[in-house]
This record gives structure tokens, sequence and C-alpha cells, in this order.
């Protein structure tokens, strides 16, 4: 979208350097009136002014385009220089310099980096002034430079600020349409489990019986996946996920649920537990599970099949921990910083995840009061829940 000349000449008043350079032009050279215009093919206006004189600019203020010399030097990129208009030999006859009671006076182009002429920069008095066989054209220059520069940092600070608010926007759109697509999931989902229980009360061939598990089991991750995207949804648009805390349910009861479920799962693979929870943590039982579930999953799927994974739960020092550890290949210390991110997949996966799952963990680590983090060496990668215990 364009930028209008009105927010132009109001981000470049902003600017407290071309404030200061307009000022320090004015001392060294004496001119009564030093400003900086935008200028485009319809408008002149001042962004930025130093009237000495009473000549009545200021910023915002705007001339006829016609009734300037701006528009003639942003066209050629020329500068306008005359010392004594009555007595100089081009600007004596032209109507400007008496129209404005204008006797001395120059304009530079401001030329931005790539190459597009903002405006100028331009001085002017009521008296005679030593502009053109001097060393102010060249002053005006360099000080035409510097400002170039400091309204293309303000242009590029402008378009980094526009492309974050589409950003954000794009994101939050993207979240809201996982929203709506995880809740419209939930209907046709809940039919497809309802006919596969159906058919697997009936009476089947072997071949049937392996069909209807199958379908079963990917019901079942399908379902997973739109919970997945609804936590997503939730943690993003939301204000996290929401718990509900149940003191009566023993949290050695919600561990050992998981376990049996990846036991049964996975059963050629090894898990060897140690639960001391003398204190009980305040959790809510189905999202600890679900956190305890991705966990033990992810060493499941990345962990390596030889190797026992490892899990161990202790009270102690006014804390509770949980871990969940697996060997296999170390985890590289940059995909650690990203591992809780959404949509992280580590290299080389070979499941056909959506990269949620620890991302949602860590929400509900966090919606718990507790952390989750990482270590991971070539010895073991180990997965540690922490969160402070109500004190008594």
């Amino acid at each position: 979208m364009p930028v209008r000349v009105e927010d132009w000449a109001a981000e470049v008043a902003d600017i407290a350097a071309i404030d200061e350079i307009l000022e320090v032009i004015c001392q060294i050279t004496g001119l009564g009136v030093v400003a900086v215009a935008h200028v485009t093919r319809e408008r002149w206006m001042a962004c930025n002014a130093r009237d000495r004189i009473g000549f009545g600019l200021a910023s915002g203020t705007e001339l006829p385009l016609a009734q300037t010399f701006c528009q003639g030097v942003c066209a050629t990129g020329d500068a306008v220089i005359f010392d004594d208009a009555p007595n100089d030999p081009v600007y004596s006859t032209h109507p400007l310099p008496g129209q404005y009671g204008i006797v001395s006076y120059i304009s530079v182009p401001i030329t931005l980096p790539d190459g597009v002429v903002f405006g100028t920069l331009c001085g002017f008095d009521a008296r005679p002034n030593r502009l053109r066989d001097s060393a102010v054209p060249g002053l005006f220059g360099l000080f035409a430079q510097l400002i170039a520069r400091h309204i293309e940092d303000r242009r590029a600070l402008r378009a980094s600020r526009q492309e974050l608010a589409e950003t954000r926007e794009t994101a939050r759109l993207r979240e809201q349409f996982l929203a709506v697509l995880g809740h419209d999931l939930r209907n046709p989902l809940a039919a497809l489990r309802a006919g596969t229980n159906i058919l697997g009360r009936g009476e089947l061939e072997d071949e049937q019986r392996e069909l209807v598990d199958a379908m079963r089991q990917t019901t079942e991750r399908m379902a997973q996946l739109v919970e997945n995207l609804l936590d997503l949804a939730r943690g993003r648009l939301a204000d996290g996920i929401r718990i509900d805390p149940a003191s009566d349910v023993p949290l050695t009861r919600t561990l050992g649920a998981v376990l049996d479920e990846i036991a049964r799962a996975h059963p050629e693979r090894r898990i060897e537990t140690d639960l001391h929870i003398a204190a009980e943590p305040a959790v809510d039982p189905l999202r600890f599970a679900q956190m305890f579930s991705n966990l033990l999953g992810n060493a499941v799927t990345h962990g390596c099949p030889d190797a026992p994974i490892r899990v161990s739960a202790a009270s102690r020092a006014g804390r509770f921990e949980l871990s969940v550890a697996n060997g296999g290949q170390p985890i590289p210390a940059e995909a650690q910083e990203r591992l809780f991110q959404p949509y992280f997949r580590q290299a080389g996966a070979a499941h056909g995840g959506l990269g949620l799952g620890l991302y949602i963990a860590a929400q509900i680590a966090q919606a718990h009061g507790g952390s989750l983090s990482v270590q991971s060496s070539e010895a073991e990668t180990r997965f540690t829940f922490s969160m402070p215990l109500a004190s008594g």
C-alpha cells in the first residue's frame, strides 16, 4: 500500500537526526529557512523545517507543486542555486522568487538508495547569500545523502512492521483454520470409530479381523492427530492449554494406565520403571496422561529398539520430577533448541506425525506450572518434566 504524503511528513518530522541536521545547516550557512520536502508528481509538502525569518514554513505545510522549484529538481536530479535573484541572469525574470520574496535559494534532490527521489533538501533567505561558488552545494549534497539514509531506515522499519503484522495475521488465520478443521473432523471420525467397533463385535474370519483391527488403529491414529490439532489451536488462540487438577486420582494409576497402553501397543519394547512418589503433585489426570504418553511414544519412535526405555518419577525437595530416557543417536544441539516448537520433526524420523507431540507436552507442562527439558548425549536422551509441589 502506498504511503500517503501526510504520513511521510509525520514520520520524517519524527526523526530527531533530521531536525538536528537542519539546525546545523542554518548555523553554518546563515539561511533563514531550511526544509526537507517530500515531492510527488502531484504534491509538495514540508516534512521538517527550520524557519528563522517568519516565512510560515513548518512540518506539514503544503505548497502548490507548480509554484516550487522542487518539481524540476526531482525530475532532473540537478540542483537549483542562486545567490541573488534580482541580479541573477536566469532567475531575475523568474516569477517564483518575487512571489515568495526569495532572494537566495538552494535545492538538492534527496535520492534513496534504490534510486527513488524522495524529495528535496532546500534552503532560502530574503537576503543575498553566497551559495553557488562556495562549499554550500557540497554540504547540502552530503546532508541530503545522510537524510536519505535516515528516511530509508524508517522506510525499512515500516516495511518490517507491516510484514510482521501480515505474518501474525496469516498465523492467526492458520490456527483458526486448524481449529475449525479439527472440530469438523470429530464427527466423521466418531462415526468411523463406532462402525469399526460394531464390526469388531461380529463373527469375523481371521483376515477380516485383521482388516478391522487395522481400520480401528488407523481411526485411533487419525483421532489422535485431530486432538493434537485442537490442542495446538487451544494453545495458540486461547491462553494455553487449560487443566483441571484432581487430587483424588493417584498419579501411579495415571502413569500405570499409560505404561500398560504403550506396552500393549509395543510388546517388543522393554520399559523399566522406578517410581517413588512420596508426595502427590496436583495434576490434571487426562492431560498428564497425554503428556506422559507423548513422551513415552517419542521414546518408542526415536529410541534404540535394543535398549530399554527408562521411566522414573520422584517427589523430593519440594518438587516432582518425571523423566523418560531412551538410548540411540543423540539429538543435535540445533535440533534440541526447536524440539518443543510446533510442526518440528527430527531429521530422519520415519513416522508420519505432524510434529506436535512434544510441543503439546511442553504446553501441558507449562499449564501445570512446570517445565519440560531435554538432555541428549551418546549415552541417552532424557526428557524431564519438573513442577513444584504444593506447600502443605
